[in-house]
């Protein structure tokens, strides 16, 4: 008993000579972002594996995201590590965010990853060129290829004459 005094008693010691900005580096003091709160949060849980869930912060960022377990076509592996291709479950995600760039810029971005796989579209994300070209064509020969010229046969060796086989049938 007198050890938990002993420790309750450090403890609060403890307690009031802490002091949070004295612990906290440089860049924390003075961060830019400090200021920002969640104005509103939610997640949903579901039972067949599906959710849902979102922010929005103070500075206008926002963010959701939703996912559903659907079957999908995928190899699975048995204890063995044998595989097999078969029905498994996967994901299907979809999602956007919102927020403002340093210089100014209002970006948004949504997402779909499924089993296509990740997909974003955004009109701040660049979008490659399109090349249109023909594919080359194998030339066509028009002439007819060399053929080695077929020679004569016979069998010769020890066991063969000219007009019989000497050997067993079988």
């Amino acid at each position: 008993m007198k050890l938990f005094v002993i420790a309750a008693v450090l403890a609060v010691a403890a307690a009031t000579n802490y002091s949070p900005s004295s612990y906290a580096p440089a860049s924390y003091k003075d961060n830019k972002y400090a200021g920002i709160t969640i104005v509103s949060q939610s997640d949903e849980r579901n039972l067949d594996g599906s959710s849902k869930w979102s922010y929005a912060g103070s500075d206008y960022t926002t963010r959701e995201e939703s996912q559903v377990q659907k079957k999908l076509q995928g190899t699975s592996y048995d204890s063995y590590g044998k595989a097999t291709y078969e029905d498994v479950m996967g994901n299907t995600n979809r999602g956007s965010s919102y927020w403002v760039s340093p210089e100014g810029q209002k970006i948004t971005l949504t997402w779909t990853a499924d089993e296509n796989g990740f997909q974003p579209k955004g009109d701040h994300l660049p979008v490659a060129p399109v090349h249109e070209y023909e594919l080359p064509v194998a030339p066509v020969h028009e002439y007819e290829l060399p053929v080695a010229p077929a020679l004569p046969y016979s069998r010769t060796g020890p066991g063969y004459t000219s007009t019989t086989y000497s050997g067993s049938r079988y």
